[in-house]
Parts: structure tokens; C-alpha cells; sequence
């Protein structure tokens, strides 16, 4: 693997919100601060796969970078501004807006589809980008929604991403709904999810029928994350912990061979009769009390 190669597989996995510090660290340890050459292609595929969000000079909004919406050569365009522009990708800016209308032969179901995807996002993610696009010789119509949440002093960050593909002729949309949520205090713990979506949508419904049917399908989704969750914390984690005595003292982890967890976690033993080295006096670290943050009722809000 070349260098290219291999620094642009950081660039490309970088958690939400954390591009910045990946690619500090990248140039502190290669030497190099002029290695922004080496990373474009990294740049580029990352901003258009995490569906990097900007605002425009002058504007309020942030408009998203996609695939879907590229221009080529750098540029891109929005559809609710009628706007195009140029993205740096590597400082994740725009320049250069001008006027921009999409032609299409669904331009109005463009147009009503925007309008009632803005008003889910809305609804169900602060902070969050969308955009509708003529895809495939404009025979398909790309759906994208993005919603981030940052909280660096708290130690995490998030990300929603769904893109779907409607086709107003036979009426299908399929679609992939992804999490990307990054937990980094006192340990690095990262969530990532994709989930595949197929809904049969009558050919000619509204841009209000294909916007609740997504909607119900994302909301059911996240119900699914938060049971998947529960079960998590109230199974495996719980199970694990019992486990082991609790008397708030760290383990000695250069003794643990002395320390008797195999057998006991093989359920031998019960929680209230477990054995171990008085030599040594073993014990756990982990508090059944002491998981981690709290789950929000979404993955990302």
C-alpha cells in the first residue's frame, strides 16, 4: 500500500465532526505539513460520502456535498437555493455561487419533495441538511438527509445519514439509513449502522406520500436501535458485570492470570459465592452503575 494509500484510509474513516484533528495528527506524525496533494482523493470521497455540510457566502443555510448533487471538477449544486458552488474539500468550504436552476422532467415533484423533506428534517433532526436530486439520465430522483451533533467538551459526536432513490415511473425507492455516533472518554467506542430500505410506492403518489413513508420508516428504525440498546445494557454488559465482585478497586492487570474470571463467567460459580486469590486481592473496575453516557431517545438527534 502506497503512502497516499494508507493516510487517506484515516482520512476516509474519520468520525463525525472529527476531520479536523484526524488530519492534524496525520501531518504531526508523517512530518509533512504540505501533504494536502497526497489527501485529496481521501478528501473528496469522505465529503461526498458523509455528506459534508456548508454554508454558502452570505447565506444562513448549510446546503450538503453529495454524489448526487456534483457538478464535477470540484462544483456542486443545491436545489431549495437554485444555487451551484465550488467546495474545497479540504477546508470544507464553498466559493464561487452563482445561480444554478436544475432541469428536470420532475421538476415540480423536485420542488413539493424539497419542501416536505425540509419540513421532516425539521421535525425529527436539528441541525440537519437535505436535498433532492435528479440522478440516473433523470430518470430517478436521489433523496439525502444528513443531521450532525457535535459535543466535544462531553466527548462524543454524531451522525444520521439517509439517502433513498425514487422512481417516479415504477414507484420504488430503496434507500440506506446509516449511524455514525464516536464516544471517546476514557476509552474510544464508535457506533456504526446501515440499514437497507425497500418501500412500494404507488407510481404517481404525492411528494406528501413518499415523505411519510420515509418518515415511518426511519421512526421505526430508531425505535429499533433504542430496544436494540436496552437489551444491550440490560443482557450482555449486565451479565458480564455480575460477574465480578464489586469493591470500587482497580484491577491489577499485570496478576490477572491470578485472578479465577474464566471459569466464573463459564458459570460455574454464582455472583454470591465467587472464589478468587485473597493473595492478590483481586477486584473489578466495572460498576454496573457506571455504563457510559446516557442513550438519548434517538442515536442522533
Amino acid at each position: 500500500m502506497s503512502r497516499s494509500s494508507a493516510l487517506g484510509s484515516f482520512v476516509e474513516s474519520a468520525p463525525p465532526g472529527e476531520l479536523a484533528d484526524v488530519t492534524k495528527a496525520i501531518k504531526s506524525i508523517v512530518g509533512d505539513g504540505n501533504i494536502e496533494t497526497d489527501l485529496a482523493p481521501a478528501y473528496q470521497k469522505y465529503n461526498e460520502e458523509q455528506f459534508t455540510t456548508t454554508k454558502l457566502p452570505g447565506g444562513s443555510t448549510d446546503v450538503l456535498v453529495s454524489p448526487y448533487n456534483s457538478l464535477g471538477e470540484g462544483r456542486y449544486y443545491d436545489t431549495e437555493t437554485q444555487s451551484s458552488f465550488d467546495f474545497d474539500h479540504a477546508t470544507q468550504k464553498a466559493s464561487a455561487v452563482q445561480s444554478y436552476v436544475v432541469e428536470s422532467q420532475h421538476e415540480d415533484l423536485v420542488k413539493s419533495l424539497v419542501k416536505g423533506l425540509g419540513s421532516h428534517a425539521a421535525e425529527h433532526y436539528p441541525k440537519s441538511s437535505y436535498g433532492v436530486f435528479p440522478v440516473e439520465d433523470d430518470s430517478q430522483l436521489a433523496l439525502v438527509t444528513v443531521a450532525n451533533k457535535y459535543s466535544p467538551t462531553n466527548y462524543w459526536n454524531g451522525r444520521w445519514r439517509s439517502s433513498y432513490f425514487y422512481n417516479p415511473s415504477s414507484g420504488g425507492l430503496t434507500g440506506t439509513i446509516k449511524v455514525d455516533v464516536h464516544y471517546y472518554e476514557d476509552g474510544n467506542v464508535r457506533l456504526l449502522t446501515n440499514k437497507d430500505v425497500t418501500l412500494n410506492i404507488s407510481s404517481g403518489a404525492s411528494a406528501s406520500e413518499i415523505v411519510r413513508q420515509i418518515a415511518t420508516a426511519e421512526k421505526k428504525y430508531q425505535e429499533d436501535l433504542n430496544k436494540a440498546f436496552g437489551s444491550l445494557s440490560e443482557g450482555a454488559f449486565k451479565s458480564l458485570r455480575r460477574q465480578l465482585p464489586i469493591t470500587r478497586q482497580k484491577i491489577e492487570w499485570e496478576k490477572i492470570s491470578g485472578y479465577r474470571l474464566g471459569q466464573d463467567i463459564g458459570g460455574e460459580e454464582s455472583y454470591d459465592t465467587l472464589a478468587y486469590d485473597r493473595n492478590y486481592k483481586t477486584d473489578a473496575a466495572f460498576n454496573n452503575d457506571n455504563l457510559g453516557p446516557e442513550q438519548d431517545d434517538h442515536p442522533v438527534p
